[in-house]
């Protein structure tokens, strides 16, 4: 099973099983998103891409590029926001998330 599948899955079943508590974390994600500064949201999914890449969270991250790209920014801006984590979260962290990028997009 591909991971994409596994995510939504998982989001599915999270969305079945806790409702209430995903609709509250849901509402809190989205005026964080919107509500919390004068970022536009280009700049909003790039800062997402570099903490997940550079926290590790690999589905966050696949969530976040999927995202980005919808948002807007091409590959090349996504691209470089993960090789600009290496020298603060670390050359190996940054080639996971280049990895996890490339599976993503099909680069």
């Amino acid at each position: 099973m591909n991971m994409k599948k596994k995510r939504k899955e998982n989001l599915d079943y999270l969305m079945a099983k806790h409702p209430d508590l995903y609709k509250s974390y849901q509402e809190f994600g989205h005026a964080l998103h919107e509500k919390g500064g004068p970022l536009d949201d280009k700049t909003r999914w790039l800062i997402k891409i570099a903490v997940s890449a550079a926290s590790q969270f690999d589905f966050a991250l696949q969530t976040h590029i999927e995202k980005a790209l919808k948002a807007g920014c091409t590959a090349e801006e996504i691209e470089h926001t993960i090789l600009l984590t290496a020298p603060s979260a670390g050359f190996p962290r940054m080639m996971a998330a280049l990895m996890i990028f490339r599976e993503t997009v099909d680069a």
